[in-house]
């Protein structure tokens, strides 16, 4: 049985940093509803250039194993309906834009009026609170807000973007790990609680190796280092047939690591040399050490060095890119690549989610239609008759996906 079997989850999230959160959720057994506008329910599902089936990949990408609940909350009989669900629920989560679920009137102090046990998780660019409250927010400006730009990009260049959505999915991620501790809590005391998340002090959290260690306790900005981290020859080396990814990652942290990245590149004239003898000449020696190690890898495919240099014992890596890790066989072997029969785009390969053994996890679901689940979750919930269904429907309150 998955680990959540017998949560509840309403699901008000749109795009990623929200939609991340609820999926850890669902992949962990919650039955998780979300809740969509009718008309075009969330922005992620006509993100992209195949955004105009109403089902790109970057939704898909966000939610597995949920069921869509299509109401329009701008009407009475929407967010009325809403409230009726609030009590049959454990957990809500949203993370609109400031001033949008107040809008609506269904902040936490509404929700928990209704139902004091709620766990009502939101999760927003800087959080409700502070200078910064009002300020909209996306992945990037939060990234950029936490640090993230300043320590990324070469030293003498200006501060460059990651590519991770650290601060969307590593906020949903650490949303979903406080709405797990808020249900312990619940466990024990039957409270409910409000869960607040700020992208900006999430996204933080991954900085902190060089707040702490790079910028001596805050004194000063930590620096920009490039693909450089830690003492020659460790860096990235281009490998045949040169292409945009065709790059390997090292690095010997060892002399037990130095000594083996020779025996495996079958070059003990370069143990021997002087110019390489210790860290503190190697560092010395690093343009031409650099060239030597270059002029290895350059003879070899990515995968060919990294069998060779990380089958020593030495820290290294190929540089994959997205389509390398869709076909890598030691994920497949794993079973984190999954396939999945999905409307739109047909059989599809799947990232599965790390933390998630059999015992715990269920199987992975495919994303819902827009209202897919509209009328089996009213019906279940709150009992509502086809004719009461059908009335809705004609109102343009609720859609289903079925009906049309």
């Amino acid at each position: 049985m998955p680990a959540l079997d017998g949560m509840k989850v309403l699901d008000m999230t749109q795009y990623e940093a929200g939609p991340s959160c609820t999926q850890v959720l669902a992949w962990f057994g919650a039955d998780v509803v979300k809740v969509e506008p009718p008309e075009r329910g969330d922005g992620a599902r006509v993100f992209g250039r195949d955004g105009s089936s109403g089902y790109s990949a970057f939704f898909c990408a966000w939610n597995a194993n949920k069921r869509s609940l299509a109401v329009d909350l701008g009407r009475r009989q929407g967010r009325e309906l809403l409230l009726r669900l609030v009590p049959a629920f454990d957990v809500f989560v949203e993370n609109y834009g400031p001033g949008v679920v107040e809008r609506f009137d269904i902040g936490y102090e509404t929700l928990g009026a209704i139902h004091p046990g709620l766990i009502y998780a939101r999760i927003k660019g800087f959080g409700a609170g502070g200078p910064y409250a009002g300020f909209h927010s996306v992945d990037p400006t939060a990234q950029a807000a936490a640090g993230a730009f300043s320590v990324n990009g070469e030293a003498a260049g200006p501060p460059l973007m990651p590519g991770p959505t650290m601060a969307d999915s590593g906020t949903g991620l650490q949303a979903a790990m406080a709405v797990l501790a808020a249900w312990a809590h619940r466990q024990r005391t039957g409270e409910g609680q409000l869960v607040e998340l700020s992208m900006q002090e999430a996204a933080t959290y991954y900085l902190r190796s060089h707040f702490f260690v790079g910028s001596r306790w805050g004194a000063r900005a930590a620096p920009r280092t490039g693909n450089a981290h830690g003492l020659p020859p460790a860096g990235l080396y281009p490998c045949r047939p040169f292409g945009a990814n065709d790059y390997i990652y090292l690095q010997p942290l060892t002399d037990g690591h130095w000594d083996a990245l020779c025996k495996a590149m079958d070059r003990a004239d370069l143990r021997a040399d002087p110019r390489f003898y210790s860290p503190r000449w190697r560092l010395q020696n690093a343009g031409a050490l650099r060239e030597e190690v270059g002029a290895w890898t350059g003879e070899r495919t990515k995968y060919e060095v990294m069998e060779a240099i990380a089958g020593a014992g030495v820290p290294c890596s190929a540089c994959l890119d997205t389509a390398d890790l869709h076909r890598d066989p030691h994920l497949a072997a794993r079973g984190f690549i999954h396939e999945l029969e999905l409307p739109v785009h047909g059989k599809v390969r799947m990232l599965g989610f790390a933390p998630g053994p059999p015992a715990s996890c269920g199987a992975m679901k495919r994303p819902p239609r827009l209202g897919e689940h509209t009328d089996d979750v009213l019906a279940a919930e709150l009992d509502l008759s086809d004719a009461e269904l059908e009335a809705l429907h004609d109102a343009g309150v609720i859609r289903d996906a079925a009906r049309r």
